[in-house]
């Protein structure tokens, strides 16, 4: 079961208190670019982004965010470090989330006139602890980059701003590896009830960051930890999205698009289940809404798992059987049989589709 977090709000986004978790990524592009960031922005909005965060690292980023804003349709959160002049500059043009850590930015003059500007603005903050840049006395005092120096960094940061009493927080805690990473969640998720943003960080190449990440993330959510995340890729961001929406389908917290289910293949097959697994997932119509198709090489787990399905076929010695919500509706040569699946299940994608306008 989930824990509930308390609720705040990313521009007209909700996260925490029982909301569906929302997919983030960020930008790569330099920020004061305003025709580069908001195309990327857009590009990635149209993946499936609902949050999406930028550097803002010198005064010129800080200014472009409000004509940024006026060419994109999701919120934008503005990432800065040490500076809060660029944190307050960031707000009055529109930032609708910062991602700040409020321990690093000097005196409490500082930070209390950067909660007072985030109060005005009704803008969160991101308390993000990163295992790499963790502060040095406490990399000391708890022997490196452990589990109890991430949470303890990441509970300093938030009484900073409960003194001010500022409570619209959202907490990170990243590492790049995985078991640390979902054991400070852990831990952080036991003591508070801030909505948690989760991820692994730096993952290294494309597809060993989706696996960390799947298996953090994924671990993560299955027991109920984990209000909004981000896949860390070195590599297109809208990958980054691609992947978020894939372990929120994986894990049961998204039904929106074909869940497909084939067989590994093995000697037992005879006919190409790999070529009919490519045809069925390039033909059919995504994003229109849930449905389980199956496509199973040969008689020992075929018919179990195609009847199972929302719509599936068994093949058998060069022939198969469509099953459709678990009865036998077709049988024949293969090719006819992935034919006639194809059919079928555009159609039901399609009456999905118009019962729910």
């Amino acid at each position: 079961m989930a824990k509930l977090t308390r609720q705040i709000f990313v521009g007209g986004v909700p996260v925490g208190g029982g909301a569906p978790v929302t997919v983030q990524s960020m930008t790569n592009t330099d920020t004061a670019n305003v025709e580069a960031t908001a195309a990327q922005i857009n590009a990635l909005a149209a993946a499936g982004c609902e949050i999406v965060r930028s550097s803002v690292y010198n005064m010129a980023c800080a200014k472009a965010l409000s004509e940024i804003k006026s060419r994109i349709s999701i919120p934008m959160v503005a990432d800065i470090h040490f500076d809060y002049r660029l944190a307050i500059a960031a707000i009055e043009n529109g930032a609708d989330k910062l991602r700040f850590n409020p321990g690093n930015i000097g005196g409490e003059d500082r930070v209390r006139s950067l909660v007072a500007c985030a109060k005005e603005h009704r803008v969160p903050i991101r308390i993000g602890v990163n295992a790499g840049s963790l502060e040095a006395e406490l990399k000391q005092k708890h022997a490196g980059n452990t589990v109890a120096a991430m949470v303890e960094s990441a509970l300093r940061h938030v009484k900073i701003l409960e003194r001010e009493g500022f409570e619209e927080i959202v907490l990170s805690l990243k590492a790049s590896d995985v078991r640390t990473t979902v054991e400070a969640y852990r831990e952080i998720s036991r003591i508070v009830d801030y909505p948690l943003h989760v991820g692994v960080t730096e993952t290294g190449d494309v597809q060993s960051g989706i696996i960390k990440s799947a298996a953090g993330i994924g671990a993560l959510l299955l027991e109920g930890i984990g209000d909004t995340i981000r896949v860390s890729l070195t590599d297109d961001p809208v990958r980054e999205v691609e992947a978020g929406l894939k372990i929120l389908r994986a894990v049961g917290l998204r039904k929106d698009d074909i869940e497909l289910v084939s067989c590994p293949t093995c000697g037992r097959t005879r006919v190409d289940v790999m070529k009919m697994v490519e045809l069925v997932n390039s033909r059919l119509p995504h994003h229109q809404g849930y449905l389980k198709v199956a496509v199973m090489g040969c008689a020992v787990n075929g018919p179990g798992e195609a009847s199972d399905a929302d719509i599936g076929v068994a093949f058998g010695n060069g022939n198969g059987v469509l099953f459709v919500k678990g009865e036998q509706v077709f049988h024949g040569p293969a090719e006819q049989v992935v034919e006639a699946l194809i059919e079928r299940a555009t159609q039901m994608l399609n009456e999905q589709k118009q019962n729910s306008i």
